[in-house]
């Protein structure tokens, strides 16, 4: 326990609590309820109780689940013959409902970490791909707020593409990641755009998806 960071030393404690403060709220007291942490003592996931006034004088709902930011990349894989646009997503079983979730790769930024960083290696980790840092490239520049009402997750989001012959775009199909440590169990798999919308079930995964479609339609 004594490598476990205290949550009011963390990183994204300390953001959360300056966001409250530059949008004016005043803050009475914050009650730590439960802390989950990494394996090398890093908060990872809080749950706290917020006691704050607004500038109006109002109180706003307490509870408050602490997760930081988080990054969300749509991979798209072009195939180099006609042009023909597939997605590589990942899969993996989620507390939401137990089953199978199909999304675009995702990540928690750790501590300071910058998010495009964050961004890179985790396609690297989730899908086996290596991409340059400059193929990544950021969509909204402030950050959006997955659950606005009981969250402090604020996401960014990403996309890469990468032209490849067809029969290599396929070969990422079907592929065994994730990190053990994490307990994390991935599989990759290989979609067309139309048909990722229809598999992926998840608010950020399908926003990040038409996201990458109107900056395609626009350049």
């Amino acid at each position: 326990d004594s490598m476990k960071e205290a949550l009011k030393s963390s990183h994204k404690f300390k953001l959360w609590r300056q966001r409250l403060l530059d949008n004016g709220m005043t803050i009475h007291d914050i009650e730590e309820i439960y802390t989950r942490y990494r394996h090398n003592g890093e908060a990872l996931f809080s749950l706290v109780l917020l006691d704050a006034s607004s500038p109006e004088g109002d109180k706003i709902p307490p509870i408050c689940f602490l997760k930081g930011e988080v990054v969300c990349v749509l991979v798209v894989l072009i195939d180099e013959a006609n042009g023909d646009k597939y997605t590589l997503l990942v899969k993996q079983r989620r507390i939401c409902n137990g089953g199978l979730i199909y999304e675009p790769v995702a990540g928690m930024v750790d501590g300071t970490d910058d998010p495009h960083d964050v961004a890179v290696k985790e396609i690297e980790e989730e899908t086996g791909l290596s991409v340059d840092p400059k193929q990544v490239i950021r969509i909204n520049e402030d950050p959006y707020f997955a659950s606005s009402g009981t969250s402090d997750e604020a996401m960014y989001f990403y996309y890469t593409e990468l032209t490849l012959p067809l029969e290599k775009i396929q070969a990422y199909d079907g592929r065994k990641t994730g990190v053990d440590h994490e307990h994390e169990v991935i599989w990759t798999h290989v979609a067309p755009i139309e048909e990722a919308k229809r598999l992926i079930t998840n608010t950020n995964g399908l926003l990040n998806v038409y996201m990458y479609e109107e900056l395609a339609r626009n350049a």
